[in-house]
């Protein structure tokens, strides 16, 4: 098959979607599919076999990691020599929609996915009243295609009460060779400590650094748990902000980290806490359930297809008292507090894990590429 992606982030972002995005066209490439990616300017001019063509962009004002790309008569010239059986367009926002477009103008069958729950962001950056129009919006961008894939069962079941059709569900995957409990080093403890000594558990949110994370509800966890402490992975626009709410906490900003680093990081928690509730996965629990590192995360979204309650890791209520503080307490204390358990927990969530290969999610991928192609009927999960 000949596939051609249009999305709005890609390398050199890192974030849950551009690893979605690049091991699926690493192994669309190893089945022997042709790729090309169409996406923001400063990307490599290639990835893993696939052509990549970079877009003109401009960043979201409120979002400035976020570029949107401004297609123009190039990206259709690249798309008629390249001449798909199919466009797959990612979170259809500016370049989305020049994808769509294309698509429906050259009769070439198109494929949707949904990876950011945007209409739930508005409300972080005082925008809520603008979240029915926004739902309008992408209903009326996602109608266009044969299929919208949605990474959570959540996902595909409030998209279909928003009026989005034909949802059907990409299960999600996460790399077990790179993530692994065995990275487990003092080394990386230490330097995820910073300043702090280790005389209590270490906690770990490995993401973005923004509004919509609602990293602040950590806070009091580590008021109500003197002796944790908090390493910060990551980076991002809100990093100022939460700086000043986490100060005088046992609190060390790490930065970004990539590759073993990352694997590491994960392994030598004792805890991986995501408190924000506007996941359509959450990519970085299953990244830290694969090393080893039990999670506590929102009983919202798409995180309950990953956690269960007890099992590999803990859910808390964020609509609960104080914005859910009183129960992510909980959640968090139940982890740490029975070593046994603890112990279990670890277990579990590898063995969950080790369920989900990217390999088995991409061919899922092509099999719903397949249907399309040959205009079978969508089965709503494999």
């Amino acid at each position: 098959m000949k596939i051609a992606f249009f999305t709005e982030t890609f390398l050199p972002k890192v974030d849950g979607i551009v690893t979605r995005l690049t091991k699926t066209v690493k192994h669309l490439i190893e089945a022997g599919d042709e790729v090309v990616v169409f996406c923001p300017e400063g990307c490599p001019s290639n990835y893993m076999g696939a052509q990549v063509v970079g877009v003109s962009a401009m960043p979201l004002p409120l979002y400035p990691e976020l570029k949107l790309g401004l297609p123009g008569p190039a990206v259709s010239d690249a798309l008629d020599t390249f001449e798909p059986d199919l466009v797959h367009v990612v979170n259809p926002a500016v370049l989305g929609l020049g994808g769509i477009w294309l698509a429906k103008t050259n009769n070439i069958p198109l494929v949707a996915s949904y990876h950011t729950h945007l209409p739930k962001y508005l409300e972080h950056y005082g925008m809520g009243m603008l979240e029915p129009l926004l739902w309008e919006l992408l209903k009326a961008a996602h109608n266009q295609a044969v299929i919208n894939l949605c990474t959570s069962t959540a996902m595909v079941k409030e998209l279909s009460e928003k009026g989005i059709q034909h949802t059907a569900l990409w299960q999600r995957g996460v790399d077990t060779e790179t993530f692994r409990p065995e990275l487990r080093k003092d080394e990386m403890r230490r330097r995820l400590l910073g300043k702090f000594n280790d005389e209590g558990a270490l906690l770990i949110y490995v993401g973005r650094l923004s509004a919509e994370k609602q990293i602040e509800r950590i806070k009091p966890v580590l008021e109500a748990l003197p002796h944790a402490r908090l390493a910060l992975v990551g980076d991002g626009p809100h990093r100022q902000q939460l700086e000043k709410t986490f100060e005088n906490t046992a609190t060390n900003f790490v930065g970004y980290l990539s590759g073993e680093e990352l694997a590491s990081a994960y392994a030598s928690g004792d805890a991986f806490l995501f408190p924000s509730s506007t996941e359509t996965l959450g990519l970085v629990l299953l990244e830290a359930m694969a090393a080893g590192c039990p999670v506590v995360g929102a009983n919202r979204g798409g995180i309950p297809d990953i956690i269960t309650d007890g099992v590999n890791g803990c859910l808390f209520d964020p609509d609960g008292n104080n914005k859910g503080s009183e129960s992510l307490i909980k959640a968090t204390q139940r982890l740490l507090n029975n070593d046994l358990e603890h112990q279990s927990m670890r277990k579990a969530a590898r063995e969950e894990a080790e369920k989900w290969g990217w390999a088995s999610a991409t061919e899922q991928l092509r099999r719903y590429y397949r249907q399309v192609l040959t205009q079978e009927s969508i089965k709503i999960a494999a």
